[in-house]
C-alpha cells in the first residue's frame, strides 16, 4: 500500500457517502485556505496533507516545512482551488498536523533534554502507536530528531520476558543468531546479570528495562569489564519521564526508548480558516 493510498484511506473514513454537507450548501467556487498553528512546537504532517489536498486538485502553498519550529499564529500553508473539496479534507489533514505536530514537538523537547545531558545518546520510538497509524506516529518521531526502532515485528528480534518465560535467555539468543546474520537480536533483560549475560552471548542491542540509574551503571560496567561493550548498544527503557531522564542519560548507554513519545499524545492545536474571514491570518 502506498503512502497515498493509505492516507486516502483515513479521508474515507470520514466521508464513507460524500461530505453531503460541503456538497449540499457550499456553491461550486474557488477560494483559499490557510493553516495556522495555534500552539508553539514543531510542525509536522503538512506533506501528508499536502498529498490529500494534491488528490482532490487542490494546490498547496508552504510557509514552513516538516520539522520547523512553530509560534501561535504562524501560517504554515495555504491551500487553494474548489472550496467545497477544501473543506471535505479540512478535518482529515488537521487530524494528522495535529497529531503528528504534537509527537514531533514531545520528541523534541525530549531530546533536547537528553542531548544537554549527553550528546551521545539518542532517543527512539517503541512500538506503542495507535493502530493503523503506525507510519505517521514514527515518521513524526523522526522529524521531532529521534529515532523510529523498530517498524514492525518483521523488522528484528526483540527478546522480551514473556518471550523468556516460554525460553530461556541464552537458548533465546542463540536461535534468533542462527536465523539470520542480517537481523539484529535485541534482548529485554532487568537484571545486570542478565545484561551481561546476553552480551557474552552475542546479543546485539540489549535492553535495559525498568531498571534504576544505578543498575545502569552497573550493567555498562559488568559488560565493559567483560571486554563487549564495544560489541553491543545499550537500550534503556521501562519508567523514563521528563523529570529522571537525565540522570539515565548521563549513564554509558546507547539509546532510551520511551514509549510515551507516541502512546500519549496531547493535542497540538492546528485551524485552517477560509481567507478572508474573521479568524484569516492574511485578512487585510
Amino acid at each position: 500500500m502506498t503512502k497515498l493510498q493509505k492516507l486516502l484511506e483515513y479521508l474515507d473514513e470520514d466521508m464513507p457517502f460524500g461530505d453531503i454537507t460541503s456538497e449540499v450548501i457550499i456553491p461550486d467556487v474557488n477560494t483559499e485556505a490557510e493553516i495556522i498553528s495555534k500552539a508553539e512546537g514543531i510542525i509536522a504532517g503538512l506533506e501528508e496533507s499536502s498529498l490529500l489536498f494534491g488528490h482532490l486538485g487542490l494546490n498547496v502553498r508552504f510557509l514552513k516545512k516538516d520539522g520547523d519550529p512553530v509560534q501561535p499564529g504562524d501560517l504554515v500553508m495555504t491551500v487553494s482551488g474548489n472550496a467545497g473539496k477544501i473543506l471535505t479534507a479540512e478535518r482529515t489533514c488537521l487530524n494528522i498536523i495535529s497529531r503528528m505536530s504534537a509527537i514531533a514537538t514531545k520528541t523534541e523537547r525530549t531530546a533536547s533534554l537528553v542531548r544537554s545531558a549527553n550528546p551521545n545518546v539518542r532517543i527512539a520510538a517503541t512500538r506503542k502507536t495507535a493502530p493503523g497509524l503506525r507510519y505517521l506516529d514514527k515518521k513524526a518521531v523522526v522529524t521531532g530528531g529521534g529515532d523510529p526502532h523498530r517498524d514492525s515485528l518483521s523488522d528484528g528480534f526483540l527478546i522480551k520476558d514473556n518471550h523468556l518465560l516460554l525460553c530461556p535467555l541464552k537458548e533465546a539468543i542463540i536461535k534468533a543468531k542462527k536465523y539470520s546474520a542480517y537481523k539484529k537480536t535485541e534482548v529485554e533483560v532487568e537484571k545486570p546479570d542478565d545484561a551481561l549475560i546476553a552480551a557474552e552471548t552475542g546479543a546485539d542491542i540489549i535492553l535495559l528495562d525498568n531498571m534504576t540509574p544505578e543498575d545502569v551503571i552497573l550493567s555498562s560496567e559488568m559488560i565493559n569489564d567483560a571486554g563487549l561493550r564495544k560489541n553491543v548498544i545499550l537500550e534503556v527503557s521501562g519508567g523514563i519521564t521528563p523529570e529522571n531522564i537525565e540522570s539515565y542519560a548521563v549513564c554509558d548507554i546507547d539509546i532510551i526508548s520511551i514509549g510515551a513519545l507516541t502512546h500519549t499524545v496531547e493535542c497540538f492545536d492546528v485551524s485552517l480558516n477560509i481567507r478572508g474571514g474573521q479568524k484569516s491570518a492574511l485578512k487585510k
